[in-house]
């Protein structure tokens, strides 16, 4: 039996697996295409979308499936980027990378007071079509005030604009070992963890 991981983002997979301590699978290691179309409107329709893709893609009935979806959700910009965290910015024939998502953050943002905001992660174990857990889970922060705040270090995506107050220091600037204890897939992969000890 195996363990897939419903993504392509091969850092949320190697963060996904030191919090599990377990071996995940990517369906690119299958050569399998995976690119679902995230139409849901919250993370868990999106997180229960990819599950149910992937496991209808691998056809074997005793492995599972693992999937997320996860985003940031700043306040002053009434929850966005939200689901279209991955997305954000971007049109037909435009990517961003994850440098220039930060810098539109930032510039849509401007000077405004409300800097609160939130990551969150839907974690999706799907068992069977008709059998599945999800968990979902957060950590509160802020956004930095302005480009020169932004502190690099290790991390991805959004970490390096993620201000947590009680640690002084950006998500980016955390050990693996800190961000995996207090992040929003931290939690919620403890928590799947936890459900895996008792099933397998």
């Amino acid at each position: 039996m195996k363990i897939w991981f419903a993504t392509n983002n091969i850092h949320k997979k190697k963060e996904l697996e030191a919090i599990l301590q377990r071996r995940l699978y990517m369906p690119s290691e299958a050569d399998i295409p995976f690119c679902p179309e995230e139409t849901g409107t919250t993370f868990r329709e999106n997180a229960l979308i990819k599950a149910h893709e992937l496991k209808k893609l691998i056809n074997v009935n005793d492995d599972l499936v693992i999937a997320d979806d996860s985003g940031l959700c700043a306040d002053a910009l009434d929850g966005r980027p939200g689901v279209f965290s991955a997305r954000y910015g971007e049109t037909e024939g435009k990517n961003l990378t994850s440098m220039q998502k930060n810098f539109l953050l930032l510039d849509e943002l401007q000077d405004k007071p409300e800097r609160n905001a939130r990551f969150v992660c839907a974690m999706v174990l799907l068992f069977s079509n008709e059998r599945f857990i999800i968990v979902q889970e957060t950590i509160e922060g802020e956004i930095v005030k302005n480009r020169n705040l932004m502190r690099t270090g290790g991390g991805f995506g959004y970490d390096p604009v993620f201000y947590i107050p009680s640690y002084g220091r950006t998500l980016a600037e955390l050990s693996e070992e800190e961000k995996n204890m207090i992040s929003h897939r931290g939690k919620a992969g403890k928590a799947i963890s936890k459900i895996l000890d008792t099933e397998l």
